[in-house]
């Protein structure tokens, strides 16, 4: 297979990993040799918002794919630094460990809101921009609705489903229930 990159950078939270960000994955595998998830909010204290450890989303993930996909499938931790030229710098530096010198680095990602303003902080890696995903979801809401007690099947691969029941069996997923069903909603997003 001829392949326009070496590595295609994905970058997102994944809290939780939803079919969006599986079809997303899937394309960037038929573009690139390699995928590189760069998992933000790596730090280790969980809230509401980041309820997964970088740990658990990397098993999350790679759950929902074949053993020769997840052969290609690479993770960098991307903790939070709210400053963009440090988190810029760091990311790079993080991508800089797992591929080669001379590899063909992309970045995949689509261009939503202005939240997505962080996509063009990469001039140097070549930007393979998707159009809205069929379906495209958002994990806002499935999160909200998971610390409801609901698992919204539909919009989960087999594999996240599986790691949402089990989680929900924890002490920390009980923990986080308490703190959302009691806490002002503003600010989940």
């Amino acid at each position: 297979m001829n392949y326009t990159f070496d590595y295609l950078v994905f970058i997102g939270r994944f809290q939780p990993f939803h079919l969006a960000h599986m079809q997303t994955i899937k394309i960037a595998l038929q573009h690139s040799q390699n995928v590189i998830l760069a998992l933000g909010s790596a730090q280790n204290e969980r809230n509401i918002k980041n309820p997964f450890s970088a740990s658990e989303r990397e098993q999350m993930i790679l759950s929902n794919f074949s053993e020769a996909d997840q052969k290609r499938i690479k993770f960098v931790h991307v903790i939070d630094v709210y400053d963009d030229q440090k988190w810029q710098q760091l990311l790079k530096s993080l991508v800089t460990e797992v591929a080669e010198s001379d590899a063909k680095i992309g970045l995949i990602g689509h261009f939503k809101d202005e939240s997505s303003y962080y996509l063009k902080l990469f001039p140097e890696w070549e930007m393979l921009e998707l159009d809205s995903l069929v379906g495209a979801i958002s994990a806002t809401p499935l999160r909200e609705a998971y610390y409801r007690g609901e698992i919204i099947e539909s919009a989960f691969p087999l594999g996240t489903s599986e790691f949402l029941h089990k989680f929900k069996k924890t002490a920390i997923y009980q923990q986080l229930q308490h703190k959302y069903l009691t806490q002002d909603k503003t600010n989940l997003k």
